[in-house]
């Protein structure tokens, strides 16, 4: 068990971004009365370790900056509590993929020099579950990449979790693009990029055919500017029922964003942006979606998944022509088999639930084709 919890960490996430990140991210922005000291200290540690950011971008440029993966990237898409965790476990079996690990996201400039330092003290402190779920959390476990990005860029949607005033707007810019300027794409795809290699050096750089493994909620509105990067990338949709999708983000961003805000929104506020952003998003994947060559996509929804996971797993690599399923078939198989234990939130729909989103959601309900209550 971690030593400190997550509802009482003392500092935020930021404490792993560089300074010019920190800078540019909370220039200007409102800091609430009650968050100062967290926001002080934070501000303090990520400026003593930002010293040695230049370790590992001088051990990068050596090693990494002129050599391109052997293949493009998986992503698993999909909203948030769509499944895609779980997905992302269990792809994550496989010896040929490599992906971010939960010490990277929030270390990512000390992956290449101190890791060997700092991972030890993080998962003695860490706790050993998520706090909205039972899912396990350890240093070296897949974790999604947008939570290391925003330590590498201020231009990230989850810039919203330390300043969730302006969460629209983060929305509109940086989750769908939509307002996003050429610079602030140019800027993602650089730091993506490097993010990749890294993660394929720290988990896999023994194998030659290393393939990246994306599970990302923000990717499903950045559909083009991924597929501009990595013209053969796979990418696998999850869908879940919407109902369940709300209580469970409803539940995720309340619980999750407490720890690591630096001024707050009411519930109610918060409510209104999950509702609004989860149809932005939605668009964006429609829209974006036909730039995916044929053959590159797999949408699925998470229940059939839930009913018959390997044998659609087996689809998805037989489909994208994924390589490795018979290697990989054993270790996959056994991790599905340990989490058949495993007990999700159950949800109970109250009426003002069903009628939320039978009225912001109601098309995309019929359209995926779950009964609307």
């Amino acid at each position: 068990m971690g030593l400190l919890e997550f509802s009482k960490l003392p500092v935020n996430t930021l404490v792993g971004a560089d300074w010019k990140t920190f800078k540019e991210l909370t220039a200007g922005q409102h800091i609430a009365s009650d968050k100062r000291g967290k926001y002080l200290l934070t501000r303090a540690i990520c400026r003593l370790l930002s010293l040695a950011v230049p370790l590992q971008d001088r051990k990068f440029r050596k090693l990494l900056a002129s050599q391109r993966p052997a293949h493009d990237p998986l992503f698993i898409l999909g909203h948030w509590r769509s499944g895609t965790t779980y997905v992302h476990n269990i792809f994550a079996q496989d010896p040929h993929f490599a992906f971010t690990t939960t010490y990277q996201t929030v270390f990512p400039h000390y992956v290449m020099a101190l890791q060997g330092m700092f991972k030890p003290t993080m998962g003695w402190l860490m706790p050993e579950h998520r706090p909205t779920d039972n899912m396990e959390l350890a240093p070296d476990l897949p974790q999604e990449e947008e939570f290391a990005f925003q330590n590498m860029c201020p231009r990230s949607y989850y810039n919203f979790w330390f300043f969730p005033e302006r969460m629209q707007e983060y929305c509109d810019r940086y989750l769908t693009l939509r307002t996003a300027t050429s610079e602030d794409i140019e800027a993602f795809k650089q730091v993506f990029d490097k993010l990749v290699r890294i993660s394929i050096w720290n988990t896999r750089r023994g194998v030659k055919d290393a393939q990246y493994l994306s599970k990302n909620p923000p990717h499903t509105g950045r559909v083009k500017a991924l597929v501009e990067m990595y013209p053969n990338a796979k990418f696998i949709y999850l869908m879940r029922n919407p109902y369940t999708v709300f209580e469970s983000s409803r539940s995720f961003f309340a619980n999750t964003i407490f720890p690591l805000q630096l001024h707050t929104i009411s519930d109610e506020q918060m409510e209104r942006n999950i509702l609004r952003n989860y149809v932005e998003l939605y668009r964006a994947y429609q829209e974006q979606k036909r730039f995916i060559p044929a053959g590159n996509l797999y949408e699925v929804k998470f229940e059939d998944i839930e009913q018959n996971a390997l044998g659609i797993v087996e689809q998805i690599y037989s489909q994208l022509q994924l390589p490795g399923w018979d290697a990989a078939r054993s270790a996959i198989e056994s991790y599905i088999a340990s989490k058949k234990v495993y007990k999700k939130n159950k949800y109970q729909y109250k009426p003002e639930t069903v009628r939320k989103v039978n009225e912001a959601w109601g098309s995309i309900l019929d359209e995926w084709g779950y009964e609307r209550l």
